[in-house]
C-alpha cells in the first residue's frame, strides 16, 4: 500500500462528509469545503499514483486545510464530528509531512 491509497480515502471521506453536511442540513459552506478539500486529496493521490510532481505536497496542503479548519472547532464543541475530522486531518499531517520530508515518494 503506498501513501496514494491514504490520500483517496481520506479525500472520499472528507468529500462524502460534506456532502452528507448539505443533504442534512442544507449546509453550504459544508459542501464547498468538503469537496474543496476532498478534491485536494483525490488529486494529490492520483499524482503519487502516477509519479507527478507535487502530489504529496497536494495532500499535505489538504491536511494542513482540513486542520486549521477543524481543530479549533473540535476544541471548542468538543463534538464527534469536528473531532473525527481533526484526526483525519492529524493522520494526514503526519502521513505527508513525514513523506514529503523524507522525499521517498
Amino acid at each position: 500500500m503506498g501513501i496514494e491509497t491514504p490520500a483517496y480515502i481520506i479525500g472520499a471521506l472528507t468529500a462524502g462528509g460534506g456532502t452528507f453536511g448539505y443533504v442534512k442540513t442544507g449546509s453550504i459552506p459544508s459542501v464547498a469545503a468538503g469537496l474543496t478539500v476532498g478534491t485536494l486529496y483525490l488529486l494529490g493521490g492520483y499524482r503519487i499514483q502516477n509519479r507527478q510532481s507535487y502530489g504529496v505536497e497536494l495532500a499535505l496542503l489538504a491536511s494542513i486545510i482540513l486542520a486549521g479548519s477543524s481543530i479549533p472547532r473540535a476544541l471548542r464543541s468538543q463534538k464527534p464530528l469536528p473531532a473525527g475530522l481533526s484526526a483525519l486531518a492529524l493522520y494526514g499531517l503526519y502521513t505527508f509531512g513525514t513523506a514529503w520530508n523524507s522525499k521517498r515518494y
